[in-house]
């Protein structure tokens, strides 16, 4: 005889589930017996839920396949919920199998009870309680067609006492429907499309995630098109390498030549994206927007044809509809005040930077010793990790300096929480990459605040010998927060953060612990800590006065800034005692 749970391992593992993520309990006890006897699946125990949900949806991610994490009646279950919402936003195709009370009680205000189902409503394009055994496998291929369908989360409950009840006899295995088919825009709207393209004199591109199995594709019409190419965060994994077309990113953590980019253009041709931020898109351009998601096409901005199919095909079909550009100059333009942005940043990173007259007045001014610059750190790490690591950024200051100063070359992978904007997301993203291969490098840009934040999961990495490097950078503020407040004219408050010697406290735990305070040691800390076995904690401590201004700044933003170190100039040290 075959039990509920043991169908349910048993499907997961025929899918090519290969790790679940999550924290025991007695509710999901059948489910975990299950998993260690079916064998195909790796049971990796995590210190919070919320940790598991990140892993599982970092899997899915990055290979397509389903992500699983466990957790068990009522406060397990809550836990999972922060990286559920992540892994919804990023359309990550993951199963969240939760513990219940017994049958008899649900709806007694029985210990741990919650309402799973309504909890989850907004979460979930799917969530069921399995009531009875007949309900299977139906209810476990519902739940699993409906995450790869959204892509996005499905949860299915079970009550502690049906897991390990036995199946009718002669009840089929799991089959699941998940292949997505590929789409390809109307002809009347490619026709609609051609047409604007072709009667603008300046092109710019937007590309998104959406576009990197596009990337011939996208590269041809840049060229047709003479196209400036701004890439969002998430589309600089796979079409930032080797592309004399792209410009870096937009939004807060972009750079001038991305605005030069939307500001000089006639037409704005979006593929895609679903760019987040309508404020740093061009107002009044004419738009065409290629989306395979009908929803998303307009939402950010007016669109003045809209193309709903796969980036790749409709490419192939639109590209031969296009005139060519020959004129060269707006694109010229923008690549040159894109390299010479680039040259500005190169020269943050050189050792001497800090010992000019200039950096000696700022340091005066900022009242702070000559710190470690985070742009320095970002650019050995680039430097130094290997051309297919994997790399995960915690949301704020650590992603722009990844933004900045790492070229996602080669095979190189990038996640992070960039829809959700969750803290802490970094490790346990980075724990889920490494697990898919413990051979391969996979590197956590960490802030402190968020690092941690879900301290205790750094246990995880030792307990299951995942090798990841995590880069801490150190600089005792929620960094991105204070850089919000100073540029709306505030004074910093709150944002200070009181840190242990993380290293040390890696160390404790099980990991190669390092830490960095001196500028000189900057290089040799990370080539070694890149060069350890096993997992390595590398603790940075970075100058937190460093900036990151966005491409479009006002005067009012530049106000902001001066009157809020006014403020903190106002405020010494013993008025804090």
């Amino acid at each position: 005889m075959t039990t509920v749970a043991e169908q349910i391992v048993a499907g997961l593992g025929d899918l090519g589930v290969r790790q679940v993520w999550g924290v025991v309990g007695d509710a999901l006890n059948p489910i975990t017996d299950a998993i260690r006897q079916d064998g195909r699946i790796e049971w990796i125990g995590t210190r919070h839920e919320e940790a598991a949900a990140f892993a599982a949806g970092a899997q899915a991610q990055l290979t397509g396949v389903l992500g699983v994490c466990l957790g068990t009646v009522g406060p397990g279950a809550i836990h999972l919920l922060n990286g559920l919402y992540d892994a919804k936003k990023s359309h990550a195709p993951v199963l969240a199998i939760c513990g219940q009370v017994p049958l008899a009680e649900l709806g007694s205000e029985y210990f741990q009870e919650i309402d799973n189902d309504l909890l989850f409503r907004d979460v979930a394009a799917f969530r069921h309680t399995l009531t009875s055994t007949a309900q299977l496998p139906r209810l476990l291929e519902q739940a699993v067609q409906a995450a790869y369908a959204a892509p996005g989360v499905a949860v299915l409950t079970v009550p502690g006492d049906l897991g390990g009840r036995d199946l009718p006899r002669g009840v089929a295995a799991p089959r699941f429907a998940i292949r997505r088919p590929v789409t390809l825009p109307d002809e009347q709207d490619l026709a609609r499309a051609a047409e604007l393209i072709n009667a603008a004199s300046s092109v710019t591109m937007l590309v998104g995630m959406g576009a990197r199995g596009a990337r011939p594709e996208v590269l041809a019409l840049a060229e047709r098109l003479s196209a400036p190419m701004v890439l969002t965060l998430k589309a600089k994994e796979g079409l930032e390498h080797d592309n004399p077309y792209q410009v870096g990113q937009s939004g807060l953590i972009g750079n001038p030549a991305s605005k030069t980019a939307f500001d000089r253009a006639d037409l704005l041709l979006m593929i895609g994206t679903d760019f987040p931020y309508p404020d740093w898109l061009p107002a009044g351009t004419t738009t065409v927007q290629i989306e395979a998601r009908a929803e998303h096409v307009g939402r950010r901005t007016p669109v003045d044809a809209g193309l709903i199919g796969d980036a790749a095909t409709t490419l192939r079909e639109l590209t031969p509809r296009l005139t060519a550009k020959t004129d060269r100059a707006h694109l010229d333009a923008t690549r040159k005040d894109y390299e010479s942005w680039r040259d500005r940043q190169r020269r943050l990173v050189d050792p001497g930077h800090d010992e000019s007259l200039i950096g000696r007045i700022r340091s005066t001014f900022d009242n702070t010793d000559l710190r470690i610059r985070p742009e320095a750190l970002a650019a050995l790490v680039d430097e130094v990790a290997a051309e297919n690591a994997v790399f995960t950024t915690d949301t704020g200051m650590s992603t722009v300096w990844l933004s900045r100063f790492v070229e996602m070359r080669g095979s190189r992978r990038l996640l992070g929480s960039y829809n959700l904007g969750s803290m802490a997301n970094a490790m346990p993203q980075a724990l889920g990459a490494q697990a898919l291969d413990r051979r391969r490098q996979v590197v956590a840009f960490c802030g402190d605040g968020g690092l941690t934040m879900l301290l205790g999961d750094l246990l995880t990495a030792v307990a299951y010998d995942l090798p990841v490097k995590l880069v801490v950078f150190d600089n005792g503020r929620l960094g991105m927060v204070k850089l919000e407040q100073e540029q709306a004219g505030l004074p910093e408050y709150g944002t200070e953060l009181v840190n242990p010697d993380l290293a040390m406290v890696g160390r404790a735990i099980g990991l190669t612990g390092i830490r960095v305070t001196d500028p000189d040691r900057l290089d040799a800390a990370v080539r070694e800590a890149f060069a350890a076995p096993g997992p390595v904690l590398l603790d940075v401590v970075t100058n937190p006065e460093e900036i990151a201004l966005p491409p479009k700044t006002t005067a009012g933003d530049t106000w902001g800034f001066a009157i809020a170190k006014l403020k903190e100039g106002l405020v010494s040290p013993g008025d804090k005692g």
